[in-house]
């Protein structure tokens, strides 16, 4: 630990990389170096700028990132960063990379976090781990669990881990400005992993398969995402789509 606080890189996207810029820039803090996806995910780019107050000494799109840049930072932070940082880039913060993952590591590493977390039951949250070797399968720093309930869709889980995320990072930036960052081992045999390319195939209903209705109900609620696709089936050669909606009823 250090009573002075560290240089930091923060590659932002998103709403909530904007929030966590903000958080960094209401402590008083400088960022040494802003970083930004050239795609501009839906368009926030200038909210995290904005969010910064000025308070940084270079900002840069990630396709002209010179890696000298970040040997000159003390930790860099992926805040909502939809890309893999290369293994090369990763070395050179003094102390490494921060990961802002929205799952309760080590379960559901990897893609599409919202859909599995109620497909395979596991529990749910968000995480800030050290950057690895594996994808997702750094050491833990800090976590928080979030509750589900049968109401909760793909779209649901999706908004509460953004907020949470954002609000687990405020809990701990203290801690992380100073370098006081626990690195806590996962158990890569607990939890799972799942690539982007696994949604689809998942997501199908076979409608001559014997099926559980508590499996059934998941599939459709992990789908259920206004505006993306949803679980479906084929039948007659014509392809179907299926959402549900699930409501608590108060029986008093």
């Amino acid at each position: 630990m250090t009573d002075r606080t560290l240089d930091l890189a923060l590659f932002a996207a998103d709403e909530p990389g904007a929030e966590i810029a903000r958080a960094i820039a209401e402590r008083g803090d400088r960022i040494k170096l802003l970083v930004l996806d050239p795609q501009n995910f839906r368009g926030r780019n200038d909210d995290i700028v904005i969010a910064v107050k000025g308070q940084t000494d270079a900002i840069v799109m990630a396709d002209a990132l010179d890696a000298s840049q970040l040997a000159d930072v003390d930790l860099a932070i992926l805040a909502w960063w939809p890309h893999i940082v290369p293994r090369d880039l990763v070395a050179l913060p003094r102390l490494g990379f921060l990961n802002c993952h929205p799952s309760l590591l080590p379960h559901n590493r990897g893609k599409h976090y919202n859909f599995w977390a109620i497909v395979e039951e596991a529990p749910f949250g968000v995480s800030i781990h050290w950057v690895g070797e594996r994808v997702d399968g750094g050491d833990v720093a800090f976590q928080a669990p979030i509750a589900t309930s049968w109401e909760d869709t793909g779209e649901t889980l999706f908004h509460k881990a953004r907020a949470a995320m954002v609000e687990l990072f405020r809990a701990s930036y203290d801690r992380i400005r100073r370098g006081d960052i626990p690195r806590i081992p996962q158990d890569l045999a607990q939890g799972s992993f799942h690539k982007a390319s696994e949604l689809d195939a998942a997501s199908r209903i076979d409608l001559d398969a014997g099926v559980r209705a508590r499996d059934l109900l998941n599939l459709l609620r992990a789908r259920t995402f206004a505006g993306y696709p949803a679980a479906w089936f084929t039948d007659g050669g014509e392809r179907y789509e299926v959402r549900v909606e699930i409501r608590k009823v108060d029986e008093r």
